[in-house]
């Protein structure tokens, strides 16, 4: 049996649920039972087969509506591997470190240009972190002070999750001086990021060996769900840029958070317009459950 989880904010109706159920059965999914996760909010609608053409029949055919579709055995997740810039917080930290410098264009361009997969992740990272050697490195501190927000939904996503007994882990291609404090704060169990070069109080251009990219953030998925016992279907990845595609290839629900096209085509779930909370109504979970301080 399969899932098709609507998630919208205030603007569900049991009309849409209805055309749901109308263009599943049209698709030959044969949907046979639905109901409210939160009224006005998010509501499954069960069905029988077919998952690929439950998403092809489903996703985008209501405005302002994600769609994610999924096994209904299993759907709760215990092991969350989660993306750091643009994912859980809302900016590209080095985009921003490189706006202290006065060159943040020049950088934002390599960034957005790696995350849709044009450029190799490592080479593109050397290039960005050169180009800032010199920076005070008092300006990390300030950046995340001033800077750094995290999205909407991050830490109810990440304490509900880990209040019902799963493992959050922050994975990043940025730097650690941001992600830890950010892993801290949002409620991950442990943060695993690049780590800038810093000599004499500056930065050097350089990042340390080896660097934190797609093929760190897949074998972190695996070596988790080993540790835990888990299968992968247990496992839940969300990211947004190329670097992602692996761990969200390999998790048994991966997600591409308001993604790069590249993402966005590849992920098994897609989130386009609500915040992180999203992730927990596809698990089923209500929002009475959730934990919010």
């Amino acid at each position: 049996m399969f899932i098709a989880t609507l998630i919208a904010s205030g603007q569900l109706s049991a009309a849409d649920i209805s055309t749901a159920r109308d263009r599943l059965d049209a698709a030959g999914c044969s949907a046979v039972a639905d109901g409210w996760i939160e009224p006005g909010e998010a509501a499954d609608v069960m069905f029988a087969s077919a998952p690929d053409a439950a998403r092809l029949a489903l996703e985008g055919a209501f405005r302002g509506v994600d769609v994610v579709v999924q096994q209904s055995e299993g759907r709760e997740k215990r092991l969350l591997i989660a993306d750091m810039d643009s994912t859980m917080i809302t900016v590209e930290c080095i985009d921003e470190l490189a706006d202290y410098a006065g060159i943040k264009p020049q950088i934002a361009e390599i960034t957005e240009a790696a995350m849709r997969g044009e450029l190799d992740f490592e080479a593109a990272l050397d290039a960005r972190v050169a180009l800032l050697a010199g920076l005070d490195e008092r300006v990390i501190a300030q950046c995340l002070a001033d800077r750094v927000v995290d999205t909407p939904g991050a830490a109810t996503l990440v304490r509900t999750m880990r209040a019902r007994g799963a493992t959050a882990i922050l994975v990043s291609g940025g730097f650690t001086r941001f992600a830890e404090p950010v892993a801290e704060r949002i409620g991950f169990h442990y943060a695993i990021a690049n780590r800038l070069e810093i000599a004499d109080g500056a930065l050097t251009g350089r990042v340390e060996r080896p660097i934190v990219g797609a093929h760190t953030k897949l074998e972190t998925l695996r070596a988790a769900a080993a540790d835990l016992g888990l299968p992968p279907e247990a496992t839940l990845a969300i990211g947004d840029g190329a670097n992602d595609l692996k761990m969200i290839d390999a998790a048994g629900l991966g997600v591409a958070f308001k993604a790069k096209p590249i993402v966005a085509a590849a992920a098994s779930a897609r989130i386009d317009h609500g915040d992180l909370t999203a992730l927990l109504y596809a698990q089923g979970i209500a929002r009475r459950e959730w934990v919010t301080g």
